[in-house]
């Protein structure tokens, strides 16, 4: 799960010519308004084409042009956010209802809380982990199945980022200094007791805010970090995408890929990385696949197998489902993470302070990476060892897993079978030793001289080093 795919988006006729990509938000949704009606039109023409009490729909014909209506009414749509339809899970030999809260909130985004109901308390300890969502084009909810997997044994908890286009001008900037104030505040939230599971993107402002809370001696570090498929140094195994990120400069994602928002999206005039440029560079990795996946839709369609067509309709709603990102967000990510490389050369900052990894101690980090990984090759995360030399070795872990591209990292059976239990037993690991007693953390508070309350990010200056007063900003 990339900052999205870089080589389809739109291009410059000439160097130095103003960009094509600023009225091209606007032009979607004039085309997407346009086809409303022929879209309206589609879906009524399948449903009367569909109902048993018509003849016609007991004919190949009939069957064959319901199947052309679905597909051009689902092929023009606009997908919104998936449901996270997670409401039991087996723990403890119980089947437990869950309960999705919001626990924290800011403008861009939501901590959700999967409160599960025992009936019975659990024996085994069930340690906080927070799942850190990439904000890389996708929902939160593409972590269904990671979420699943983790809930048997976990208190869980998962960052849900809001779509940019959602969020009115007056909320403010996003950056990457941003989301990293915005981790430190939810980790003051949980009080340090939790650990936080970083999938893809989130790997690098992880660390940042893990480092900040460190070199500040903040108390609510958290008391492991897992770095999953996690761009750390791209410099090692470089991919397809961070050579394009290489080749084409920031200068060309900022004429390229950034437009606003238009009317009459509640953040209009919002500059944005919009979710369907995303989308059609997703589409057109593996256009052959998804053209084929579609064509046999329409056969399954006309066929009668109903199974087969309803997965399809799963899985598409789904991965059809874009958010946009703001662009200060998009831009700096893409600069210091794969062009500058600036996190592994101690040159990242988190507004006027450096960021030092080489400072994390007391958190223990565990690394997980895919054999075959095409968005973050092997040795990207695991490089986040070197950069924090001072965490014993006993706390500290890292697995590659064979046989599993990017997806297969943080989803799928293999991560059910093999990798999320590893990541259990390192959680578990830290919080209890092999006599059971409970761990003791380097230089981590009492909880009772931890304190209840969180600091409150958003009543500060906007600079978050007011959090520290001991480094006056710069």
């Amino acid at each position: 799960m990339a900052i999205g795919e870089f080589a389809s988006a739109t291009r410059l006729p000439r160097q130095g010519d103003v960009g094509l990509s600023t009225p091209l938000y606007w032009m979607y949704e004039m085309g997407y308004a346009a086809l409303n009606p022929s879209r309206a039109m589609a879906d009524a023409s399948r449903l009367f084409l569909k109902n048993p009490i018509n003849p016609v729909s007991h004919t190949t014909i009939g069957k064959s042009m319901a199947a052309a209506c679905e597909l051009f009414e689902r092929t023009t749509r606009r997908y919104g956010k998936p449901d996270w339809g997670i409401t039991h899970t087996s723990a403890a030999g119980q089947t437990v209802p869950v309960h999705v809260n919001t626990v924290w909130e800011r403008p861009f985004c939501r901590l959700l809380h999967f409160e599960r109901a025992f009936e019975y308390p659990p024996r085994r300890p069930q340690p906080r982990l927070l799942i850190v969502a990439p904000v890389s084009g996708h929902h939160a909810t593409l972590l269904r199945g990671t979420v699943e997997a983790m809930l048997p044994t976990h208190d869980v908890y998962v960052t849900d980022w809001i779509d940019a286009k959602l969020v009115p001008m007056s909320e403010g900037r996003f950056s990457l200094s941003d989301y990293v104030d915005y981790l430190i505040s939810i980790f003051h939230r949980m009080g340090g007791n939790c650990h936080v599971m970083a999938v893809c993107q989130p790997a690098v402002p992880v660390m940042m805010a893990i480092a900040r809370m460190e070199a500040e001696e903040d108390p609510f570090v958290p008391k492991s970090m897992v770095l999953m498929g996690g761009p750390i140094d791209t410099r090692e195994a470089p991919t397809a995408v961070n050579t394009l990120a290489q080749d084409r400069g920031i200068e060309w994602f900022r004429r390229n890929v950034i437009t606003t928002v238009p009317w009459p999206h509640p953040g209009a005039l919002r500059e944005v990385y919009p979710g369907f440029l995303q989308l059609n560079g997703f589409m057109s990795m593996n256009l052959d696949r998804h053209l084929q996946a579609h064509w046999d839709l329409f056969r399954h369609l006309v066929q009668g197998d109903g199974d087969s067509a309803e997965k399809h309709r799963d899985f598409y709603d789904e991965y059809l489902a874009v958010m946009d990102l703001t662009a200060d967000f998009y831009l700096e990510t893409v600069e210091n993470v794969f062009i500058t490389h600036a996190l592994p050369k101690g040159e990242i900052m988190h507004h006027a302070q450096v960021v030092k990894p080489d400072l994390i101690r007391r958190v223990a980090l565990m690394t997980v990476e895919g054999e075959k990984d095409d968005i973050s090759g092997i040795g990207q995360t695991k490089a986040a060892h070197k950069l924090c030399p001072l965490i014993p070795e006993d706390m500290r872990a890292h697995w590659e897993q064979p046989g599993v591209g990017h997806y297969g990292v943080f989803n799928g059976s293999r991560f059910r079978s093999e990798i999320a239990p590893r990541i259990s037993d390192f959680i578990l690991s830290q919080e209890f030793r092999k006599d059971g007693r409970a761990r003791p953390m380097p230089d981590r508070p009492a909880p009772e001289a931890a304190g209840e309350e969180e600091p409150d990010v958003f009543a500060l200056n906007k600079n978050v080093t007011a959090l520290y007063p001991r480094i006056a900003p710069t």
